[in-house]
């Protein structure tokens, strides 16, 4: 058994599973384990979870993980939590309360994905509050306080029983530490915050406008002082009051008062662990430079600059959401993983795509990927495959540059035919419609100032040759792959480091605790070419769709 070491826990709850990894101080992983969540869908748009479960499922992971690594749990010094942006209700016993219109007190979790919030996020736009500014323009149904007014006007009994609504990562800091500390990241970037400016409670950074949320009909969250939604907000990384309680530690598997981290959204959490990776042979790390791309169920596009910059359809600016003492912007796409899954395992050939690939040990990823190289003999480059195949990748709404949650996905240049062949041409258009998606944000940004020259990649997407090659040939920006590939989780126990005082900054942490591995070049010539003509497709499919819109809108 390892003895004396400094040790790190990061948790990472996603939308499907909680993760926990355990880190030494240099950002190796020790050992990892990761547990299923459930989720509920009782309606079309409707995305539930339940707080226990992701609770007792995050001390199921962690626990594996520590006996993975083979430690002594004494020696972990801290942890840090990094969770989707889901939104917890809570009575005043901290029980669960209902947000289902089932009913059913176990589903309590909006996830972040639920778009339930459509009319109430248009209403909030169309009121064009200051605020606004600070989200690139325009509110997301995917944000609270969106999913605060739909409870409050569709599920009264919700509203009036639930004493405390959390982000989830807050949630998690909650429920180990018993101190109702917010995150500085999560309430900034969902909820509304001004981050940036001076407080108005003692013990937080920033304050609340209160003109907002009077605006928006939800002025009792104001003339309670917040009390449900939070009064203590501060910077990621802080340690949170004496850490672990007796329960929490219990359930852990770890030591009571082991320091508890400030929480941080699971895609920030990847920013922190890669953003601050050298380079071989690279000199000093230029934040400003660098874009975080964390791809998963959806994607998220992280840059830093030292000043606000300000992005039409692109989060933000957000003051010390990730980076402390630096504006985070951020773009994103809301299915990618999604999108991909879904056109794979919605076509004819899935099952016998699926049986085969459980038959060779491999896969259907890899299966496609074989499929495209045999289709690609003889051409000049692979990408050339879908030059008559094109596809719109807004499936389930534009997150960035578009702010349309509205966008829905269309495919160009489907044959009478359903082979393997074909699934795996259209594959390829797919992974190569989100990375697209990437440029069109990219471009949206450097229009804002933005001289993004490498992107770092984390996630269910770099693990794919054909998705980072696709990426890296349409984007024309270098790619780079983080030494620790569960960037997620070495985010979070960099977090958790700080709090253990054993790095004095997050920037401190990220500074040592990451690396980079691999770098993927993009390509030149013809092939750069044929991918600017597919982005001008790209461009204009989505200006078709919105003219049927039109059209339709006007006949009927």
């Amino acid at each position: 058994m390892t003895q004396d070491r400094r040790l790190y826990i990061g948790i990472d709850v996603g939308t499907g599973s909680a993760r926990a990894g355990v880190f030494d101080v240099t950002g190796k992983m020790l050992g990892q384990s990761s547990h299923p969540i459930k989720m509920w869908k009782p309606e079309a748009d409707f995305v539930e979870q339940s707080s226990d479960d992701i609770w007792y499922g995050s001390a199921a992971a962690v626990r594996q993980a520590v006996t993975e690594a083979d430690i002594d749990a004494a020696n972990v010094r801290g942890i840090g939590f990094d969770a989707t942006c889901s939104l917890v209700a809570l009575d005043e016993s901290d029980r669960p309360v209902s947000v289902s219109p089932t009913g059913n007190d176990e589903q309590n979790v909006i996830v972040w994905m639920d778009h339930r919030a459509l009319e109430q996020a248009a209403r909030i736009n169309n009121g064009g509050h200051a605020v606004l500014r600070y989200l690139g323009g325009i509110i997301s149904p995917e944000m609270e306080s969106p999913k605060l007014s739909w409870l409050r006007e569709n599920l009264p009994d919700c509203w009036k029983r639930t004493r405390r609504f959390f982000d989830l990562a807050d949630f998690l800091t909650y429920r180990s530490t018993g101190e109702e500390t917010r995150s500085l990241c999560t309430t900034v970037c969902k909820w509304t915050y001004q981050g940036h400016l001076q407080p108005t409670t003692p013990g937080s950074v920033g304050r609340w406008d209160d003109t907002y949320w009077q605006s928006i009909g939800l002025g009792e969250l104001v003339s309670e002082g917040y009390r449900r939604i939070g009064t203590c907000i501060r910077p990621m990384g802080e340690p949170i009051a004496h850490g672990l309680t007796k329960s929490s530690a219990a359930d852990f598997g770890l030591k009571p008062g082991t320091p508890v981290a400030v929480s941080i959204i699971d895609a920030h959490a990847g920013g922190v662990g890669m953003l601050g990776a050298r380079l071989t042979g690279g000199g000093e790390v230029e934040l400003e430079k660098r874009l975080a791309l964390i791809g998963g169920t959806s994607s998220c596009h992280m840059a830093v600059s030292k000043d606000p910059r300000f992005v039409d359809g692109v989060w933000g600016p957000f003051y010390s959401a990730m980076i402390p003492g630096l504006w985070l912007t951020e773009g994103g796409q809301s299915a990618t993983g999604a999108l991909i899954d879904h056109i794979i395992f919605s076509h004819v050939r899935s099952l016998e795509l699926e049986q085969d690939a459980k038959r060779r040990g491999m896969t259907v990823y890899e299966i496609l990927a074989e499929v495209l190289d045999k289709l690609a003999a003889g051409t000049e480059f692979p990408a050339k495959l879908t030059k008559d195949l094109h596809v719109q990748p807004d499936f389930h709404g534009n997150r960035s540059p578009r702010a349309n949650p509205h966008a829905r996905g269309m495919i160009s240049g489907l044959r009478l035919s359903d082979s393997l062949e074909d699934l795996a041409l259209l594959y390829l258009a797919a992974v190569q419609a989100v990375a697209h998606g990437t440029r069109h944000i990219l471009d949206a940004m450097t229009e804002s100032g933005f001289e993004i020259e490498t992107v770092l990649t984390t996630g269910g997407g770099a693990k794919n040759p054909i998705f980072l090659r696709e990426h890296a040939d349409i984007t024309g920006r270098k790619i780079v792959l983080p030494k620790e590939p569960e960037a997620v989780l070495l985010g979070s126990a960099m977090l958790g480091a700080v709090a253990a005082r054993d790095c004095a900054t997050v920037t401190e942490a990220m500074i040592k605790m990451s690396a980079a591995d691999t770098v993927i070049y993009p390509c030149q010539g013809a092939a750069t070419r044929y991918h600017d003509a597919k982005h001008e497709i790209f461009l204009r499919m989505y200006e078709d769709q919105m003219q049927y819109k039109a059209l339709m809108s006007r006949k009927s």
